[in-house]
């Protein structure tokens, strides 16, 4: 446990290096004439706002909940605002109300037993050998976001399964089957949370960023059929290359020796009526999201009465404590990072920045090379953030704004942005389900950077090959 913390701690003074190097530079840059004269003296304050921002929520010297509280207050400040109501216009995004039900309601799945019944459907399988597991596992995952809407609640429901079928093929603690498998849960499942919006915090902010922007206003199945089969084709090349890595080093045999007397443990017993009322009601929103227009039932309708329902007395799922229980300094932090990004945008903070931004660009480039070097600047951009959530609002609308320079239609330009910044997970602090698997002390630092590293190379090459040839 000491090394782990003492591997975070260099993650994160890695990247505080790695940012106050970029600010250095930044500051060279900006003693130049011409970059100063390129902004106005509020944009240039926005800037500076932007670069506290991140300093803050990278080096977290103070808790998040504090930094995003100083950010709000900074806008006033800095002038950037002329009210307390356009400073915090941030929080009235529909997307952070979305969040907070979406999670309310995966805690009530979990609660019903959902956990159990996926524990006993794997279980049953598992008595076919690993391999039944190992190709089973990443195609269950895949879908996996469609029935249970939190990366998170799926790591831990599925954390102690692995471990309990590693024991009962009778493998070493660190084997290479329950490396394996927490990469499929860890890294895989961060992937796997995208396919739609509604599969976790960071694609409903993405869904909800794509119609502020005036990009598109897409239903459930629309963005599934955009992002899911060039995420799902990467994910299996990339289960492919897991695989034979851990395998090529592994150190042990992984001779499998069933444990019999595991057979028993396994939970039985009849799945209750509540469970049955809570999943077909979970599942008839879905429905409900599939089939109506977004303009008549809003999308955030059908999760708060669904949140209601399951509050009802003879349900009793929903409860001041669960509510209370939500992850109110990541709701601070995601409220204050839409008030930047919307500043940025409305001020041309964010236009200004691309149009400096692009002069790295050849201007007589053709269209693959401009988006190879626009892919690499989300990519680069990208790393200095732990939180994705808070990456994708301050990056969006500055990368957004490159459309109309380059020509490329900007909901293309808009999946490149979200798949590359959803796909980030070199260090483990990139990603809450990464850092919750690299915190098993299973994989060793040389699997997680290099697995880390070139899953999130490969997704940003999967993204640039979509926008040029799918999207």
């Amino acid at each position: 446990m000491r090394s782990f913390l003492r591997d975070i701690y260099w993650n994160k003074k890695l990247l505080q290096f790695l940012f106050f190097a970029i600010v250095i530079i930044l500051v060279i840059w900006m003693n130049h004439a011409d970059f100063v004269i390129s902004f106005t003296d509020e944009q240039q304050r926005t800037l500076l706002l932007l670069g506290i921002a991140i300093f803050l929520w990278i080096t977290t010297p103070i808790p998040t909940g504090a930094s995003s509280i100083f950010i709000l207050a900074l806008i006033l400040l800095f002038g950037l605002v002329d009210s307390m109501d356009e400073a915090v216009v941030g929080f009235l995004s529909p997307a952070l109300y979305f969040i907070l039900m979406l999670s309310i309601i995966s805690q009530a799945l979990v609660k019903v037993g959902i956990d159990r019944v996926i524990a006993r459907f794997l279980l049953k399988i598992s008595k076919g050998g690993p391999l039944f597991i190992i190709l089973g596992l990443p195609l269950f995952i895949l879908i996996l976001p469609i029935l249970l809407p939190s990366a998170v609640a799926r790591f831990k429901m599925l954390l102690p399964l692995v471990s309990r079928l590693n024991s009962y093929y009778g493998l070493d603690e660190k084997s290479t089957f329950k490396k394996f498998c927490l990469y499929v849960i860890g890294m895989m499942n961060q992937n796997a949370t995208m396919i739609i919006y509604t599969g976790g915090g960071f694609p409903i902010l993405a869904s909800q960023l794509l119609r502020d922007y005036n990009i598109a206003n897409l239903g459930w199945l629309d963005w599934f059929l955009i992002i899911a089969p060039p995420l799902w084709i990467g994910s299996l090349i990339m289960v492919f290359f897991v695989w034979r890595y851990l395998k090529h080093y592994a150190l042990e045999s992984d001779e499998v020796i069933i444990d019999s007397t595991r057979e028993e443990t396994q939970e039985k017993g009849e799945i209750p009526v509540k469970f049955w009322v809570v999943i077909i009601s979970f599942l008839t929103m879905i429905v409900i999201w599939i089939v109506t227009d977004q303009q008549q039932i809003p999308l955030l309708i059908p999760p708060m009465l669904l949140v209601v329902f399951y509050s009802l007395p003879k349900i009793g799922l929903v409860t001041n404590k669960v509510i209370r229980s939500f992850d109110w300094e990541n709701f601070l932090l995601l409220g204050a990072s839409f008030s930047l990004g919307i500043i940025m945008e409305e001020n041309g903070t964010a236009a200004a920045l691309a149009s400096k931004l692009i002069e790295v660009i050849p201007q007589d480039a053709g269209i693959i090379i401009k988006v190879i070097i626009i892919a690499l600047i989300i990519f680069t951009l990208r790393f200095f953030f732990i939180v994705p959530s808070s990456a994708v609002i301050v990056i969006f609308p500055i990368v957004m704004s490159y459309s109309e320079l380059i020509g490329l239609p900007p909901i293309q330009l808009a999946f490149l942005v979200i798949m590359i910044i959803g796909s980030m997970m070199v260090l483990p602090i990139h990603a809450t389900t990464t850092y919750l698997a690299y915190d098993t002390g299973v994989l060793m630092k040389k699997e997680q950077y290099v697995i880390g590293f070139f899953s999130s190379v490969f997704f940003m090459v999967v993204a640039i090959c979509a926008t040029l040839f799918y999207w």
